[in-house]
């Protein structure tokens, strides 16, 4: 008997046009059938499995949620990608499930998943480094590279904290601040920067004039020497200190030299207007103005902190086993340590008052010194109205005197066209005529003067 054509010869008829009493038709039904049956044995068998073993198998007829693990993966950190991952998939002895062993061994970059997650998140901006200069309690100076991330564990500091001393943010921060945290004190004056702690001191921005003077102010007082016997202050406060003093002395400096050139413009300038004096006192008053607006930032940075008693104290707990209540009272563990703070609390506001004092003579002078350039202004300004005016009235006279010469043009050109008048021939015509045209102009002129003169014109 001959065997029946296999259905994959391709001689085989089309299962679609076969009609449904064929037996090529019968044949596939009855594969399908005993495929699906096949189906739903394994099934049951696997489910067996599982009830008996601690850990579920792979069930290779299920469909596993990739697109969890891919959200995971480029969507959430590498903390986050592990803790969520093991939330999901953990079964109820806490392992990872065969699931996602499965994904990683089907897939052919399943086993690099991990490795480019990484590599992805390394592809960030990269951590700031910041080159400083560390200045510690015993005088000792030394550069250092800080990354951000140390600067704030050594600190105790935020990120919005460092944001306010970043020199690649100084465009942004301007303003003048002391930023007093728990461990650490941020001073911000501009163009100088720096983090003041109990025994070091980072600072930024060392190689411009005000980060030196900074140095320079800080490291005499740092000097056993130049305690003259007498009781040192802590570290802190001599950061603070010190960094006033080269802000408000530079500011001191400054104005010293602008303002005998100024009173030398002052004196000039009423009798000599020429361009390159006007420029210079443009100059002088750009300059005037920009000293004024720091020192009135740092003269009202002063008052805030003098006023906000709260931030005083906790410069002076700071290092000490103290704190503070809801009413900024200072408890300290020992009772020495409370006397020593408050001390230290009356030694900061006398400090702050003696530089608020500098600090509002220097805004005061510079903003004489400004009015003073001011008044100067106007009254160049005045000066060179009252010249224009001259000029406008000359001109004005000029003008009616051109009109009236103007009239009597008009005359003798009337009397010059080649035409017949009967005065050719006489003899006092021509004199007559001259006569009347001079007099005509005079009193023409004198008319309109006195006419512009009664309207207050001229």
């Amino acid at each position: 008997m001959a065997s029946p054509t296999p259905l994959s010869s391709p001689h085989s008829p089309n299962p679609l046009q076969l009609p449904l009493h064929s037996p090529h038709f019968r044949l596939i039904l009855a594969g399908i059938s005993l495929s699906q049956s096949k189906q739903k044995f394994s099934r049951k068998l696997l489910l067996r499995q599982q009830q008996q073993q601690p850990r579920r198998s792979w069930d290779p007829l299920r469909h596993v949620g990739a697109k969890e693990v891919v959200i995971k993966c480029f969507a959430e950190p590498a903390e986050e990608i592990e803790s969520s991952g093991e939330s999901v998939d953990k079964n109820g002895d806490g392992g990872v499930s065969d699931e996602e062993v499965s994904i990683g061994q089907d897939f052919p970059n399943g086993a690099a998943v991990s490795q480019r997650v990484s590599d992805s998140l390394s592809l960030g901006i990269r951590e700031p480094v910041y080159e400083v200069v560390e200045v510690k309690s015993n005088g000792i100076v030394s550069t250092r590279k800080i990354s951000r991330r140390h600067l704030l564990k050594s600190g105790g500091l935020r990120p919005r904290d460092v944001r306010s001393v970043d020199p690649s943010l100084w465009l942004t921060n301007t303003m003048p601040s002391i930023l007093v945290r728990e461990y650490a004190i941020l001073l911000n004056f501009g163009s100088l920067r720096a983090i003041a702690m109990q025994e070091h001191v980072y600072i930024f921005n060392y190689n411009r004039r005000a980060g030196k003077a900074f140095i320079d102010a800080l490291l005499p007082r740092l000097n056993p020497k130049n305690m003259n016997g007498g009781p040192s202050m802590p570290f802190l406060l001599e950061v603070v200190e010190a960094a006033l003093h080269s802000r408000i002395q530079r500011l001191e400096q400054r104005l010293m030299d602008l303002e005998p050139r100024v009173q030398d413009l002052l004196e000039v300038l009423p009798n000599r207007l020429t361009a390159n004096i006007l420029e210079e006192l443009r100059i002088s008053k750009q300059t005037l103005v920009e000293l004024g607006s720091k020192a009135g930032a740092l003269k009202q940075m002063l008052l805030d902190i003098l006023e906000d008693t709260h931030e005083i104290r906790r410069i002076c707990i700071m290092g000490r086993n103290c704190t503070l209540s809801k009413t900024d009272d200072m408890e300290c563990s020992v009772p020495l340590e409370k006397e020593i703070a408050e001390e230290e609390e009356e030694e900061i506001e006398m400090l702050l008052e003696n530089y608020l004092q500098r600090c509002e003579s220097c805004h005061g002078q510079a903003e004489r010194l400004l009015d003073s350039a001011k008044e100067m202004e106007d009254s160049i300004a005045v000066n060179l109205s009252s010249r224009r005016l001259e000029v406008s009235r000359v001109e004005l006279l000029l003008q009616v005197g051109a009109l009236c010469v103007g009239v009597g043009a008009l005359v003798a050109g009337i009397f010059g066209m080649n035409l017949r008048s009967y005065l050719e021939e006489r003899v006092f015509a021509f004199w007559l005529t001259t006569a009347a045209i001079f007099v005509g102009a005079l009193l023409g002129f004198f008319l309109m003067y006195a006419y512009l003169r009664q309207k207050k014109i001229l």
